[in-house]
């Protein structure tokens, strides 16, 4: 998946076929309508992102979507 997106003001690419993946959660089960999936990948440029797909009551309700995020909340997802 690829995308434009604006972070701090300035607009950027997040692709999930170039950019290193660095883990995937899952939160709730398989067919709750609030339950989604995240990875978490990162940039050439050093720019973390998250890629979600989730139910019709998840933050992720309207499809797969890419969520651009710093380094300190990439940190804080990554230790759980």
């Amino acid at each position: 998946m690829r995308k434009t997106k604006t972070f701090e003001g300035k607009k950027h690419v997040y692709d999930t076929d170039k950019a290193e993946h660095l883990g995937s959660r899952a939160f709730s089960y398989y067919g709750d309508p609030a339950g989604y999936e995240e990875s978490l990948y990162k940039t050439r440029n050093g720019f973390y992102f998250l890629c979600g797909l989730g139910g019709d009551e998840s933050p992720y309700a309207k499809g797969q979507d890419i969520k651009p995020i710093s380094e300190q909340d990439a940190q804080a997802w990554l230790q759980g």
